[in-house]
């Protein structure tokens, strides 16, 4: 059996938070499309799904042409409130995530991959502002993807590495990232920092509370698979 494990990163609520400016977009869209936003709860209730799915669960009375300009808008939108401040700034990572990311990335036999519910755009530019580009050998987008909790991008990251379900784990703060790990056979291990509360992480497997209890967690995990 190979040596080699695979830990996959949601991104949103899991390894930054980006909860401002996600708000502020979807507020924008709605005002757009002359609507009253959503709830702050109801808005961050539906971060990890795709845009195309989050604004159809938002709007769903609204017709399908609608929906696809608010997703351009939200977008616009976002891009545009990065741009001001910057990606660092405007989605700063979590207490502990960089040390994190960094002890794993050292160990020679951990492989480190995100699947996320943004577009291949979006995560270049978070990435970029962090400078975290070469951190993630697998990273799987929405562009690509069905929505959360479709498993289609963990089969993705596993068949990418060459490995088995049993050698990863996905780590996330929502519903959507434990349901999705549970259809593709991996560990589940949810964060209580995230966007979706604790009592949500019925599929997970694990929940930690701090990013600094990641590591000893994954020893477990991979020490009980041997």
């Amino acid at each position: 059996m190979s040596a080699l494990r695979l830990v996959i990163f949601d991104v949103d609520g899991t390894l930054v938070d980006s909860q401002a400016d996600i708000v502020a977009a979807m507020s924008h869209a709605f005002a757009r499309a002359e609507r009253e936003a959503p709830t702050r709860e109801a808005i961050l209730s539906i971060v990890g799904l795709s845009l195309d799915r989050a604004i159809a669960l938002l709007a769903p009375d609204l017709e399908a042409g609608m929906q696809d300009r608010m997703v351009e808008w939200y977008k616009d939108a976002y891009v545009a409130l990065r741009a001001e401040i910057g990606a660092a700034q405007s989605s700063p990572l979590y207490p502990g995530a960089r040390e994190v990311l960094e002890a794993l990335n050292a160990q020679p036999e951990t492989l480190l991959g995100v699947a996320t519910g943004k577009s291949r755009r979006g995560l270049d530019k978070l990435l970029e502002g962090h400078g975290l580009e070469r951190m993630f050998i697998t990273q799987q987008v929405s562009d690509h993807h069905p929505s959360k909790p479709h498993p289609s991008m963990i089969r993705a990251a596993l068949s990418e590495t060459g490995l088995e379900p049993h050698q990863a784990v996905m780590i996330g703060d929502t519903s959507f990232d434990m349901e999705m790990a549970a259809a593709a056979g991996v560990a589940g291990i949810g964060v209580g920092w995230g966007y979706h509360p604790r009592e949500s992480l019925g599929a997970a497997r694990h929940v930690i509370e701090r990013f600094e209890d990641l590591p000893p967690l994954l020893q477990q995990i991979w020490e009980a698979a041997a």
